[in-house]
């Protein structure tokens, strides 16, 4: 037997490609004129009693948790991703019942002077203390 036999079981549900409009930026011209923030989002949590039950009172509701991540970037104006990240995590923390969250945001078009790139993120992992 090997240790992953050992291992307890995994579960997580995954948002992907949720995007806003925001004013996030260090530069004037990103927080006056906006732009495309891109949001994916891993919540851990025990899946085996909904996995069971079929019950949508017995999971995370992810459209309660789209909510809450649009309300936290399309609010508070950061100058840092980092700062949106840790908002975001410390948000779905506080909101829904899960062991961890992993936040990574993703601003498509940074304003990098001759840069060409797909985009810049930052990612934060933040475990629930007990």
């Amino acid at each position: 037997m090997s240790s992953r036999d050992n291992d307890p079981p995994h579960y997580s549900i995954t948002l992907e490609g949720m995007t806003f409009y925001a004013y996030h930026g260090v530069n004037r011209e990103e927080r006056e004129l906006g732009q495309r923030f891109v949001v994916d989002l891993t919540l851990e949590t025990d899946l085996s009693v909904p996995g069971r039950s079929d019950e949508l009172s017995d999971t995370v509701d992810y459209s309660e948790v789209y909510r809450t991540v649009k309300a936290v970037v399309e609010g508070e104006t950061y100058n840092l991703l980092e700062a949106v990240a840790e908002a975001v995590a410390r948000h779905v923390l506080a909101s829904f019942p899960v062991a961890a969250v992993r936040a990574r945001v993703t601003k498509p078009s940074p304003p990098i002077k001759g840069a060409v790139l797909d985009g810049v993120s930052v990612e934060v992992y933040r475990v629930r203390q007990p």
